[in-house]
């Protein structure tokens, strides 16, 4: 399957420093695509280059599998995009607003409704844009991302700044756009626990590279289970495994195994039992996703 955005080896350089080093985004057909790092590590340079507002230092982008470089109308013109933050004439209504954004797209007058229907923002067309709220505003500019009903959105940290039913809002409309009409959503966030709810696929950048690329089930994958085991005497609990082939390690107050079957977890158990050691839990740990985060960003970002 040809991807409707790849880059290769893409790159923007400020002075003596890479912004972006190298970065090949595959974002397939139908995908929500969560492009993932703490602040500073090159998204929204990244998401600029795609859409010509950057120009990058090396590199090709390819959309729609054409090459941005030499077709760039045609591939704009079948693109949406909020970038940072939405921009309107706030002394107009949310209505006049799309109008303009319908005039320049050169769009039919019902998308305007339409695109007010998506969002929700049908009962506060006639308000004027000073007056809504942040949540209001957020999703009058993926009104205009979307007023020509493109193959592809872009969005740019879109849930910055909102409360949690905002947040929720805007998670909504983004799941249903691909079944709902066929749109394509490359996201950017610093937040992956929103990320994880939303997308179908995730691109991890630190420091201007790429470091994870794949499924969300991928991401999860990469998160190896423990078995760990508390007992009232740990230390005679850590020979008798070992004896049985199976080494743990101590931690804190467990000792942690490679992760086994479960008849091997119940055989553990009952050699345990059967040596006079009282086991006080066992239990499967994994890695939160938050933890992998933060190991391939090297970040104590806020999840």
């Amino acid at each position: 399957m040809n991807a409707i955005v790849s880059t290769h080896n893409l790159s923007k350089c400020y002075g003596d420093t890479y912004g972006v080093n190298n970065v090949n985004l595959s974002v397939y057909e139908g995908d929500v695509y969560g492009f993932l790092g703490p602040n500073g590590a090159g998204k929204s340079t990244t998401l600029k280059m795609l859409l010509g507002l950057v120009k990058p230092t090396d590199g090709k982008v390819t959309i729609f599998g054409k090459d941005f470089s030499k077709h760039r109308r045609p591939i704009l013109s079948q693109t949406g995009s909020l970038i940072e933050s939405p921009s309107f004439y706030g002394h107009l209504t949310g209505l006049e607003n799309m109008r303009i954004m319908q005039s320049l797209r050169n769009v039919p007058h019902q998308n305007v409704n339409e695109v007010l229907q998506i969002v929700r923002l049908e009962k506060q067309k006639d308000k004027k844009v000073s007056q809504y709220s942040l949540g209001m505003k957020q999703r009058l500019g993926i009104a205009m991302a979307l007023i020509a009903f493109p193959k592809l959105l872009i969005l740019d940290e879109p849930t910055n700044g909102l409360d949690p039913a905002g947040i929720g809002e805007i998670r909504e409309l983004i799941q249903s756009l691909p079944q709902r009409y066929g749109i394509t959503v490359l996201i950017s966030s610093h937040l992956l626990s929103e990320i994880e709810q939303i997308a179908t696929s995730v691109g991890i950048i630190s420091q201007g590279k790429l470091v994870f690329q794949g499924s969300m089930d991928q991401l999860r994958g990469k998160s190896e289970g423990r078995i760990a085991i508390k007992t009232a005497n740990n230390m005679e609990a850590k020979r008798i495994l070992l004896h049985q082939g199976l080494p743990s390690l101590r931690a804190g107050e467990y000792l942690t195994l490679k992760s086994v079957g479960d008849r091997e977890v119940a055989r553990m158990n009952k050699t345990l039992i059967h040596a006079g050691i009282d086991v006080i839990r066992i239990e499967e740990q994994r890695k939160s996703l938050e933890q992998l985060f933060l190991e391939m960003t090297g970040k104590e970002s806020s999840l």
